[in-house]
């Protein structure tokens, strides 16, 4: 069926578009081209990354407020850090949880301390992953370059400890 024959598009003025029955037939259909992209490899990599990257997120975020944030907060008199805020309403609430459930204004600054802690937890532990793969690849690029010369006859590059040129197969002087 061509793009003019539709009855349906060319009642709404969008005859031009295409039939969208044509975008998920044949290989050359949306459906086709999403199928081969998903299908290959770097698609799948993607995936585990963002499934091993939710789950350091969450550990990180259990570490920042199980491990880190209790010290935190018995040094500044509380028990709970994430529950520091300001109340902007004028009632007082003991906590933070009193003051949502009343639907009082607050800044919340110890959650987003933790958020704070959280991000800097995750992005030094990026800083070294991505340290060590670019130490990991430098060192593979940096094979140490051979000393090379040229030749008088020929002109063209060979290594410095060369008897003979590689090119023209002349006998080179020490």
């Amino acid at each position: 069926m061509a793009a003019g024959d539709d009855q349906i598009l060319r009642g709404l003025g969008m005859a031009h578009l295409g039939s969208p029955k044509a975008l998920l037939e044949g290989k050359g259909g949306l459906f086709g081209e999403f199928r081969n992209f998903a299908l290959r490899g770097n698609m799948i990599d993607m995936a585990v990354g963002i499934i091993i990257g939710a789950a350091f997120g969450r550990v990180v975020s259990s570490f920042v407020s199980d491990i880190i944030m209790p010290p935190i907060g018995l040094l500044t008199g509380h028990s709970d850090f994430s529950n520091h805020f300001f109340n902007l309403s004028g009632h007082y609430y003991a906590t933070l949880a009193e003051a949502k459930a009343a639907g009082a204004a607050t800044i919340n600054y110890g959650v987003f301390c933790n958020a704070v802690f959280d991000f800097l937890i995750v992005a030094a532990a990026v800083f070294l992953l991505i340290r060590q793969v670019n130490r990991l690849t430098l060192q593979r690029e940096a094979a140490p370059a051979r000393a090379m010369k040229e030749c008088p006859y020929c002109f063209a590059a060979i290594p410095a400890p060369a008897t003979r040129c590689g090119q023209c197969t002349s006998v080179l002087n020490a």
